[in-house]
């Protein structure tokens, strides 16, 4: 288990990496979806199977939108890659500042950071990332109703917004 905890932490770190060296939009997109994927494998290892299934859906359908919406604004003929001379550069600097970084803080980390959330999972009826759930949906109902609200508003305006010059507020007059 120690060996897939650190292979996600690995990809998690190098998929950072990955989005900010600053690529073209349609290779850090994808760096994106590699990091999600790491952070949910993380998660389950942690015991949140229904937490980490719930955030990676909604983390790639927010991200289709984010990638249509890139995709369409920066449509280069020739994008910057992994590869390239720039983007390779910063990749190495980056790698270089998480290796100072973690060097500095190598001591001790293992002691008391692999605590999976259910390894008392005999003494309890239900899983952590499940009353969870229950508990957002009971106690955190107006919360929930009023973050719907948000975000279909947001949706409006959004669409507002981008709905071209010819009609709508925005206008030329």
């Amino acid at each position: 288990m120690t060996y897939i905890m650190s292979l996600f932490l690995l990809g998690l770190v190098l998929g950072l990496v990955a989005v900010a060296s600053n690529p073209s939009p349609y290779f850090a997109a994808l760096g994106l979806v590699v990091v999600a994927g790491m952070g949910c494998g993380v998660l389950v290892s942690y015991g949140g199977p229904f937490l980490s299934l719930v955030l990676f859906l909604i983390y790639l359908g927010g991200m289709l939108v984010v990638f249509a919406y890139s995709a369409a604004l920066a449509a280069e003929p020739y994008p910057e890659t992994w590869g390239s001379r720039p983007v390779a550069g910063y990749m190495a600097m980056y790698v270089a500042g998480v290796v100072l970084i973690s060097s500095k803080f190598w001591e001790g980390w293992h002691e008391f950071s692999w605590v999976p959330g259910d390894e008392l999972g005999e003494f309890s009826v239900f899983r952590g990332d499940i009353g969870g759930v229950a508990l957002m949906y009971s106690a955190g109902g107006g919360m929930l109703v009023i973050s719907a609200w948000v975000l279909l508003l947001t949706l409006f305006v959004v669409l507002e917004l981008t709905r071209g010059l010819g009609r709508g507020t925005l206008r030329a007059v």
